[in-house]
């Protein structure tokens, strides 16, 4: 069953360098045919080097992806906004009452001190964390699709 329409998500972090980065390369490939996915940050900070290496461990290539700042504009045209960290849901703007909020409390791994072994497991932590809130959203919205049928 294909929807007509695609669901619009923002995922909202600080930097908008990788938990954010990672939940919408997710998106978009688990969630094709259902979402149409966005990010940003309150800055833009670029795609973090780790966040790619670890997305493209599981064949997701994140590195054409583009860090961004809000666009209240296009935040306004969103069905759903998915707050990632805690600072993202406390600055994010104000949005009309029909756009659904979300948040996701997110360990950010960028601060991670220690070896490249320890690093790289956080890094991974938080993106197997984002894998599963991003693959029960996504089975939430077709549960919801499939009663609605």
């Amino acid at each position: 069953m294909k929807r007509s329409t695609l669901i619009k998500v923002m995922f909202l972090c600080t930097g908008n360098s990788c938990r954010s980065q990672m939940a919408e390369g997710f998106a978009r490939e688990l969630g094709k045919g259902i979402l149409e996915p966005f990010s940003a940050g309150l800055m833009a900070a670029g795609v973090h080097p780790r966040a790619i290496a670890v997305m493209k461990e599981l064949d997701i290539d994140i590195s054409r992806q583009k860090s961004s700042q809000i666009d209240n504009d296009l935040l306004k045209t969103m069905n759903v906004i998915i707050t990632l960290c805690v600072n993202a849901e406390e600055a994010c703007p104000r949005t009309p009452p029909e756009i659904k909020r979300i948040h996701w409390p997110i360990n950010d791994p960028v601060g991670t001190m220690g070896s490249e072994v320890k690093i790289m497991k956080e890094f991974r932590r938080a993106r197997d964390e984002i894998r599963k809130k991003v693959d029960d959203f996504i089975n939430g919205l077709r549960q919801d699709e499939f009663k609605g049928s």
